[in-house]
């Protein structure tokens, strides 16, 4: 994926953590299907803030960001913030 593609999806998934957020006030889920949905979008949008962190890192010491990857969930979630 290239930066303007991640970009996109993490604007898809935040769009996304919103609707949800207002279908929950609406009444049209619970809060356990918001809750669970919420959790997965999360996740995520973690993964692709780090491998967009990662191409910038690897653009700024003059590597290929294409050589960037996702990393597994379990992963990105347990970084130090």
């Amino acid at each position: 994926m290239k930066d303007d593609e991640i970009l996109k999806r993490i604007s898809e998934l935040v769009d996304e953590e919103h609707s949800l957020r207002e279908r929950l006030v609406a009444g049209e889920l619970t809060s356990e299907e918001e809750h669970n949905r919420i959790s997965s979008l999360e996740e995520q949008l973690d993964r692709c803030w780090d491998l967009l962190r990662q191409r910038r890192a690897r653009r700024d010491v003059g590597e290929d960001p294409d050589f960037a990857s996702p990393r597994p969930v379990d992963e990105v979630e347990n970084y130090m913030q």
